[in-house]
């Protein structure tokens, strides 16, 4: 008597086929969708843009109806995503392009022996979120200073997205912060959906805090800044600054595309900090929904949290209210760190005043 029914194998290997081809389906359906809307944003001639979309999934459309009794029918989209693959991987980033004033110059880091040189520092002066004035600086530090590395986490909107900005303490010398943003033109804002095609350059904004973090406590709407110590050593830090700064030297020389998925300012970070302290990235869903960064962060002992639970430590590093206080004032990165977790030297300097 035999173990098995035969009927039933047969019945089991028609439906596990089924459901593989059904995945494959879904699988090339979704190729089909992201290649017809890398032709649709990237296609190198605007106005044909359109038209070339709607030609490319007539023509998929066509090839499957036309092969779908046939076991060959998903080597249609597949061929036609390879195709347009191939054609997006050749475009490339230009650095001559009508950028937002903001955005005009892209900074340089250069080191001679523990002296530090970062041209093309940006100091914006704000009226509003659009009207505003930048300057672009040369700015010495020294290395042997730098002493401690802080994050700032700005949420808007969804709890799921945020944007870091590291910045590095080089004690009275004062800080110089990171931002990894898109490199916009005239005219562009960001786009969710934009950024996972070759709509932006990434860039490594260099700047002071009353730059990078007064705009976004006081003149953008809806934001809400945190900052943070990291227990990063003295010396990580400075391993940190010098893998930034040959990032920031590589975008200079040759830009790159940014893509929300691959190329973005969680991504980068992530990298940098496994480089510096010479081990793998390690991979956390938290850098892609990068809003819970700071849970990420906590949990893996990164952040100086004085025995407080991860929410009463975000609730008293939210420093909107005080930036909004203190304004422009040349001291703005000290007050806003006076009282919070983790900065001493700041809550010490208030006391003596």
């Amino acid at each position: 008597m035999p173990l098995t029914n035969p009927r039933w194998e047969g019945q089991g290997v028609l439906w596990l086929r089924r459901i593989g081809f059904a995945f494959g389906v879904l699988v090339t359906a979704l190729l089909t969708v992201w290649a017809a809307a890398a032709l649709y944003f990237d296609f190198t001639v605007p106005r044909l843009r359109v038209a070339v979309a709607l030609l490319f999934v007539a023509v998929i459309v066509r090839g499957v109806v036309y092969l779908r009794r046939s076991k060959f029918v998903l080597l249609v989209p597949t061929i036609g995503f390879v195709l347009v693959l191939g054609w997006w991987l050749t475009l490339k980033p230009s650095d001559s392009r009508d950028w937002q004033p903001d955005n005009a110059q892209t900074a340089s880091i250069e080191f001679r022996g523990d002296a530090v040189t970062i041209h093309n520092f940006r100091l914006c002066t704000y009226k509003t979120e659009t009207d505003y004035t930048c300057e672009w600086q040369t700015r010495s530090y020294e290395l042997s200073k730098l002493h401690a590395m802080d994050i700032f986490i700005t949420w808007w909107g969804s709890p799921w997205i945020a944007h870091p900005i590291v910045s590095f303490d080089f004690g009275e010398q004062g800080h110089a912060a990171f931002s990894i943003e898109t490199r916009d033109v005239m005219g562009q804002s960001y786009s969710a959906i934009r950024g996972f095609f070759r709509q932006y350059a990434l860039i490594y904004v260099v700047t002071d805090e009353r730059d990078v973090i007064l705009s976004r406590t006081n003149y953008r709407k809806g934001e809400e800044v945190h900052i943070f110590r990291t227990i990063i050593k003295p010396e990580i830090a400075r391993q940190l600054f010098v893998d930034y700064a040959a990032r920031v030297n590589e975008l200079h020389a040759r830009p790159e595309w940014y893509n929300a998925v691959t190329n973005n300012c969680t991504t980068n970070i992530a990298v940098s900090a496994a480089q510096a302290q010479s081990r793998r990235t390690r991979w956390d869903w938290r850098i892609l929904l990068n809003g819970k960064s700071d849970e990420m962060m906590y949990e893996r002992g990164g952040l100086v949290n004085g025995g407080l639970p991860l929410a009463q430590l975000k609730q008293q590093a939210l420093i909107n209210p005080v930036a909004q206080k203190v304004g422009n004032d040349p001291d703005f990165s000290r007050l806003i760190r006076v009282g919070r977790v983790g900065f001493p030297e700041a809550a010490q300097a208030a006391s003596a005043n």
